[in-house]
């Protein structure tokens, strides 16, 4: 069919987390006989599993309309993609990094060097803007084994540096910030039969992203003191409201920022609150 989105689901890492995802959102990946091409519980989709690299490269080309890849190989590639959302899952930084021992008050030294790395065209493009006499060497992984002997700064990514720190590399500049999103080839959305599908699976994502970020706080709270406690309510338009039994007061409802919590209970306890329930949202659709 003209209007079935070809969707390359990411092998490795990311991988599991996608899952999740698309799990949370109601929607089933069922992987068979035929590992490769698993089932989306989802109409209109033909699905593949394939390395993130390779998602890029086949978005780019326009065999696939739609896939999870990291930004940064999008920006290593160059690929003229869309990026649809940006699911935050699986955040690094790429940054260059060097032996502590080789630095001089921090900097690199003044000496043609040799900088190892996966990415070529971001590591040729930090070179120029740090004015480096540097030649490039490609990696193929663990680029950060090859301080010092084969190679004096490297350009990777990573999480937490924790890895770069156990191999006494200091990171020296960030180049880029990456997550896992979910591009589109522009011609996939020039189809306004594809750009709906497209657009549905984007919201049902989306909304369990943004499930993720907040809890529902619902408590009670005496007439008297009812709006102070919404004043303090940090919800996503205004809470529900609704009276008690009895007419004692009032039960107050509202999805708020998880990161609120620690901060937020307390000021609702001393607003005049009661009987406070935080409870997980399953999807928040606008």
């Amino acid at each position: 069919m003209a209007d079935t989105i070809h969707l390359a689901l990411p092998k490795g890492r990311m991988q599991g987390a996608i899952f999740a995802l698309l799990a949370d959102a109601g929607v089933r990946v069922t992987v068979g006989s035929r590992a490769y091409r698993p089932h989306l519980s989802l109409p209109g989709f033909e699905v593949k599993l394939l390395k993130p690299q390779t998602i890029v490269e086949m978005l780019h080309a326009g065999t696939r309309d739609l896939g999870f890849a990291g930004a940064d190989w999008v920006a290593e590639k160059q690929a003229d993609l869309t990026c649809v959302l940006d699911t935050a899952l699986d955040p690094v930084r790429v940054v260059a990094a060097a032996p502590y021992a080789l630095l001089e008050r921090g900097e690199l030294p003044a000496r043609p060097l040799v900088v190892a790395s996966e990415y070529g065209r971001l590591t040729a493009d930090w070179i120029a803007r740090r004015g480096l006499d540097a030649r490039f060497v490609r990696s193929y992984g663990a680029t950060e084994v090859f301080p010092p002997e084969d190679a004096d700064c490297i350009v990777d990514n990573t999480a937490t540096g924790a890895t770069l720190e156990a191999n006494g590399l200091a990171i020296l500049d960030e180049v880029m910030r990456s997550s896992t999103r979910l591009y589109a080839h522009p011609k996939a959305l020039d189809s306004k039969e594809k750009r709906g599908i497209i657009e549905h699976l984007a919201m049902l994502l989306g909304s369990v992203l943004e499930a993720r970020r907040r809890v529902m706080v619902e408590l009670n709270v005496g007439a008297d003191r009812l709006e102070a406690v919404v004043a303090i309510l940090p919800c996503m338009r205004e809470p529900t409201i609704s009276r008690l039994h009895g007419d004692v007061g009032y039960a107050v409802k509202a999805a708020v920022p998880r990161d609120t919590l620690p901060m937020l209970i307390p000021q609702i306890k001393a607003a005049g609150g009661s009987d406070i329930v935080v409870s997980p949202i399953g999807q928040i659709v606008p």
